[in-house]
């Protein structure tokens, strides 16, 4: 908890330039822009950084090809452009994936009709992708035997892009990025109310782990507090000309149903996408653009049932999936933005995509509206144009402020690891080498965790059977990632949780190990906190044995 006190402290002592309120990937792309350009920037979130919507897409970074069905071009234009920079610009978190659409005969649109919208989807993504292939209903069988070909006529497969860890992870790494530039950030830090007085905002903040509150003071606020922006904007007396819809999407994370690497796609009994992601050893299935009138949502027995029952029809299983099958849930809203006076659409899927930002020179503010993750670097430099209109001076020009480590950096990482023999000790049911998975978690920061396995080779051993992690990334949570409760390991700075059932992570010597290296004494409270008072009872603290060995 070092590493959030001191953030603590100068969110208490400190006057900034900008205070970011919301810590989703609005937040953090836009604390990770103005930092590296030199403005001093506090960001704040009332929970974890990337909760929320944040937490729970399909971790897919894509160029909205649904979209063409409304006409959106120029929507899906920016978004393939977004898509493509991801890529080149961070080659090890976000990969190519090639998406297999199952077509049925009944569906509104034509086989070849689509397939000629994935044509333009390329071409519009300047082809910077493998190119779609049409498919009939043999090359289906042959090529992913597990679909029931025998409903279709055939399909076609696309490009497309997804998060190899996590949507929160990624967010993370945008947070800590900002840290490096200079930001003071801190999660599970609530603004209570704000005034503006001689030309500064005065913010009223209170820590949620401590019930702690003071004065903030910063030139301009900006709200990025996605789903709940409205009740800030109410909280800080700012009135907005947008608003937020809501859509609930939802994902079951089920064992593997495939080796297959692609994204096997299909059309609902009611016409909605789903999808079945690869998810490492398991497999994400689920929905989306489920219309919903509050932020707060949950994954309904009702939900459960429509994926289930239209996964295992088209899905030829040896055995269907049941609910008991489900390993985790996620579940949030994405919010879209709508003017307030605007006539409620009659078709809910027509409704735009797009984000909204509005700023308002009066109150020196600016609130965010939508967005989706594969445009998270042109909302953090649009941000930061807005703020810097409404007259802060930033200290460095635009620079790079996101992207993976240069050439040079990686180079120095895998050559110490080629020496330490690292690759050697990956487990042997890891999909890929630990030296790539490092990197890609922790950039120059893997050289860290190297210095832990060399010490010990016990560090490289898996904490859970499931989760690719290993214990030496323990080290590296508790020092730079400012896990503050151990639902922020397992969900956020990790996708254990998603991949590994709570029932078996409350009952495994791996979650004892965890909780004593982040939180110490306090491992027991926070096994508590996460899995309910039925954990087994056995102390975290009894063997020391393996806790020293840490």
């Amino acid at each position: 908890m070092e590493l959030r006190a001191k953030n603590v402290q100068r969110l208490e002592s400190e006057v900034f330039d900008v205070l970011v309120v919301g810590a989703g990937i609005n937040g953090a792309v836009s604390a990770a822009c103005m930092s590296a350009r030199g403005a001093r920037v506090a960001l704040v979130d009332r929970g974890d950084f990337g909760g929320v919507t944040s937490q729970a897409s399909s971790n897919l970074a894509w160029g909205g090809i649904k979209y063409l069905e409304t006409f959106e071009f120029g929507l899906v234009a920016k978004l393939c452009a977004s898509r493509n920079h991801l890529l080149r610009s961070f080659p090890s978190a976000v990969r190519e994936i090639r998406f297999l659409v199952a077509h049925e005969p009944t569906f509104r649109h034509g086989r070849l009709k689509l397939f000629l919208g994935a044509l333009l989807y390329w071409l519009i993504g300047l082809c910077k992708t493998q190119a779609p292939r049409l498919l009939s209903r043999g090359a289906i069988e042959r090529e992913e035997p597990v679909v029931r070909a025998a409903l279709t006529d055939g399909g076609f497969e696309y490009s497309d892009a997804y998060l190899y860890d996590n949507d929160a992870r990624f967010v993370w790494n945008f947070v800590r990025r900002a840290l490096d530039e200079g930001a003071a950030c801190a999660n599970y830090v609530e603004v209570v109310r704000a005034r503006r007085e001689d030309q500064i905002w005065i913010v009223t903040l209170r820590c949620a782990l401590t019930e702690r509150a003071w004065d903030l003071r910063a030139k301009t606020l900006v709200n990025t507090a996605g789903p709940y922006s409205d009740e800030l904007g109410r909280r800080i007396g700012v009135r907005t000309e947008y608003t937020h819809a809501f859509s609930k999407g939802i994902h079951l994370i089920v064992p593997q149903v495939t080796t297959s690497k692609r994204v096997l796609t299909f059309f609902a009994d009611d016409g909605r996408l789903f999808f079945a992601i690869p998810m490492g050893s398991r497999t994400c299935i689920g929905t989306t653009d489920t219309r919903v009138d509050t932020p707060e949502s949950e994954v309904t027995a009702e939900d459960r049932a429509f994926v289930l029952e239209n996964i295992n029809k088209r899905l030829a299983l040896k055995t269907p999936l049941t609910a008991a099958d489900i390993i985790s849930e996620r579940c949030g809203v994405r919010p879209l933005a709508t003017a307030r006076n605007a006539t409620a659409s009659k078709d809910w899927m027509q409704m735009s995509r797009k984000h909204v930002i509005e700023v308002s020179e009066a109150h020196a503010s600016v609130a965010v509206f939508g967005g989706k993750l594969t445009d998270c670097v042109n909302v953090g430099e649009e941000i930061a144009r807005a703020v810097g209109l409404l007259g802060t001076a930033y200290a460095r020009p635009l620079a790079s402020w996101y992207g993976e480590p240069d050439a040079h950096d990686r180079a120095a990482f895998f050559a110490e690891a080629e020496a330490a023999k690292l690759d050697e000790l990956t487990p042997a049911t890891s999909s890929e080498s630990l030296s790539a998975r490092l990197w890609r978690r922790y950039g120059k920061r893997a050289l860290n965790v190297l210095a832990y396995i060399k010490a010990d080779g016990r560090e490289a051993d898996l904490l859970f059977a499931g989760a690719e992690h290993v214990r030496a990334e323990l080290h590296h949570a508790r020092t730079c990632e400012m896990v503050s409760k151990l639902d922020d390991y397992l969900r956020r700075r990790t996708k254990i949780s998603m991949v590994v059932s709570a029932e078996e992570l409350a009952h495994s010597e791996g979650i004892r190990i965890a909780a004593e290296a982040l939180f110490g004494a306090e491992a027991n409270a926070e096994i508590r906190a996460a899995f309910g008072e039925s954990f087994p009872s056995k102390s975290a603290l009894s063997d020391r044995a393996v806790v020293e060995a840490l």
